[in-house]
């Protein structure tokens, strides 16, 4: 599975595997863990330090707010962090199980791994929704997120199922990229927060590489004009997501007045909006975008589809 075999379909070349689904098998196996090991009872959120990086969060840039306006800031938006995962991960998970339904009889290792990928996507969600009673409890106020879930899902279990693909495997990706390059080695935020996204990164990195081998099993028999069609269609996802970022800034921006007290004038309320919305694009679209294996992946199955991308990603960054 690690040659260099190149599948011939259509008129499109898809290279051989690189992933293994034994080992990804093994691997999830060797990091598995409990959701009551790692959030519940002492192990509390710890409400006086950062939840997320600021590299991801980006609210140094309102110089209009003081450390105590910031900070709170943060906070809402690691809520949102943690609720935005848990909600496209409702839709993943039904999408991976369809997936592999209908060879459920084929490939054992196959079905193992990605039965494995859908019963720790459903630990996730469970996770999330355990972290946003624990952030309920300390904080104040009711911080509002997008959806319902359910609504997402439908919109986006409705497009082609290779754009849908391509569309977790960005998310996947960028999960990866959030904890390696943003909190892993970030010393001033909540070792309790970091501890969860730590947990959800382990198990993610296996999620990247099996829906890999999804993206290249839906593209295998497909011509160039198709999966230039399922790039129109994860694009679209794509812009839907966008919109479900904005509304998030109205969201958080309604959560923080709220909290703090203080209500923005027009022109800060512009700039918070301006500014929190590209820092959302980035956080979750952006680092997925221009992620190296994400961009590897797509520029096996069409190299001008991955320029397509290339193009379009600095909107988001």
């Amino acid at each position: 599975m690690l040659g260099a075999t190149v599948i011939e379909s259509g008129s499109s070349a898809i290279p051989g595997h690189q992933y293994d689904y034994q080992d990804t098998i093994v691997a999830s196996q060797k990091v598995n863990w409990r959701i009551e090991d790692i959030i519940g009872g002492e192990k509390k959120l710890d409400f006086s330090k950062r939840f997320m990086p600021e590299s991801l969060a980006r609210v140094e840039e309102l110089s209009f707010l003081n450390d105590d306006e910031k900070m709170v800031l943060n906070q809402i938006r690691g809520h949102a962090y943690l609720s935005i995962f848990g909600l496209v991960e409702e839709f993943i998970l039904p999408f991976v199980i369809d997936h592999v339904r209908p060879s459920l009889d084929a490939d054992d290792y196959r079905v193992r791994a990605f039965l494995q990928f859908a019963g720790e996507e459903a630990k996730h969600i469970q996770l999330f929704k355990v972290f946003k009673d624990e952030f309920s409890n300390d904080f104040a106020t009711e911080c509002k997120t997008i959806g319902p879930a359910a609504d997402v899902a439908k919109e986006v279990l409705s497009h082609d199922p290779l754009g849908i693909a391509l569309a977790i495997l960005l998310i996947e990706w960028m999960s990866q990229r959030h904890y390696i390059e943003s909190i892993k080695d970030d010393t001033a935020i909540d070792a309790q927060f970091k501890s969860l996204l730590k947990n959800h990164w382990l198990e993610e990195a296996q999620h990247a590489k099996l829906d890999t081998r999804m993206v290249e099993d839906l593209a295998e028999t497909m011509t160039a004009d198709q999966i230039a069609y399922a790039v129109d269609e994860f694009l679209a996802i794509g812009s839907f997501l966008d919109d479900g970022c904005k509304q998030q800034v109205l969201f958080d921006l309604e959560a923080f007045e709220t909290e703090t007290g203080r209500v923005l004038n027009e022109a800060e309320r512009e700039e918070f909006i301006t500014k929190q919305h590209q820092a959302n694009r980035w956080t979750y679209l952006g680092t997925g975008l221009t992620h190296p294996k994400f961009l590897e992946t797509l520029g096996k199955l069409a190299p001008d589809q991955r320029t397509r991308i290339e193009e379009v990603a600095p909107v988001f960054c």
